[in-house]
């Protein structure tokens, strides 16, 4: 429970910094409306849905403890330290886009904003690093049970705070408040990350000096 914790919380405020999947979103939701929006939101969390299954099955085939698992691990643990510094340096530095501050778009459906937001989501090779390197984290007796509920528990988390989004960008007060609070949890996002990251490498490295010599 400790393990899921940890990787939910790492995964939650990765979704905080604005990036091409939240432009998408902000702009559809200014030009058409949230429930428009909506589309584009299902269309991302579904592509982030097919790079954790790929993710979590891809890792699931390694065996654990072989040179190319642990070095999936290595990887995954460098490129969340990596992002969470990333989160520490621009930390607010991300503008929230305002209603009227953003470019005017034909008027969609909400098929073609949901394929729209699909392809955003799929055409972006970070959400596959991302999954991968969390994936890596689990422990090699985690079973699918768990696995599946990590799964679930990602898709909900992306598709959930990617509609609030799509909610807020009409609501000028709501979205006054989220670019105050911006910086701040980008930083907390940062400090966690490099926190998993460098606890992980921690665990790695004391299983090698603990492993016997060949």
């Amino acid at each position: 429970m400790q393990q899921f914790l940890i990787i939910a919380a790492a995964h939650f405020l990765a979704l905080l910094s604005p990036g091409p999947d939240f432009l998408l979103i902000a702009r559809t939701s200014l030009a058409a409306g949230w429930r428009i929006a909506s589309g584009a939101c299902l269309g991302i969390a579904l592509a982030n849905g097919v790079f954790i299954v790929a993710a979590f099955t891809g890792v699931s085939v390694l065996q654990p403890g072989s040179v190319p698992f642990i070095s999936l691990q290595l990887v995954g643990c460098l490129y969340l330290l990596y992002l969470g510094m990333l989160f520490l340096r621009h930390a607010g530095s991300s503008a929230l886009q305002a209603p009227g501050e953003a470019t005017s778009v034909n008027q969609i459906s909400w098929l073609q904003a949901a394929g729209s937001g699909f392809l955003s989501g799929i055409l972006n090779p970070k959400n596959a690093l991302f999954y991968v390197s969390l994936a890596s984290m689990l422990d090699a007796q985690s079973n699918a049970g768990w696995k599946v509920l990590y799964g679930l528990w990602m898709f909900t988390v992306v598709l959930g705070w990617d509609l609030l989004m799509a909610q807020a960008i009409g609501n000028g007060r709501l979205l006054q408040r989220l670019k105050r609070a911006q910086p701040q949890l980008e930083r907390l996002s940062g400090l966690v990350l490099i926190s998993l990251s460098l606890g992980m490498l921690g665990v790695l490295l004391k299983a090698g000096s603990q492993s016997p010599p060949a």
